[in-house]
């Protein structure tokens, strides 16, 4: 099985993290952001209503309370937006949530 020492990271860069080892130059926020941006983009190429997904984008801006950070909703919700990514055959977002979750989760 691959691990994510295998594997180019997403970024383009030839760079190797260890988040054992330091968060340093790992952009966790940065990646959330961008896996936010693809559930998004995904949610309107699937043309259909997405009850949950509406539910789960309103979480970013709440109507009370704090907003969660991007970071955050990825974290809590990594197997759905998974599953998600699947079944919208999206590649690039699976292997950047992949890496997400190897390096900051």
């Amino acid at each position: 099985m691959e691990t994510a020492q295998d594997r180019q990271p997403a970024c383009g860069c030839s760079r190797n993290t260890d988040r054992y080892v330091s968060f340093d130059g790992i952009d966790c926020a940065g990646n959330a952001r961008r896996v936010m941006e693809m559930i998004a983009r995904n949610i309107v190429a699937s043309g259909r209503e997405q009850p949950f997904w509406n539910y789960f984008m309103a979480k970013r801006t709440p109507k009370s309370g704090p907003a969660p950070d991007d970071l955050f909703l990825v974290h809590s919700h990594i197997n759905q937006i998974r599953e998600f990514f699947e079944e919208c055959h999206d590649l690039e977002a699976l292997e950047l949530l992949f890496q997400v979750e190897e390096e900051c989760c």
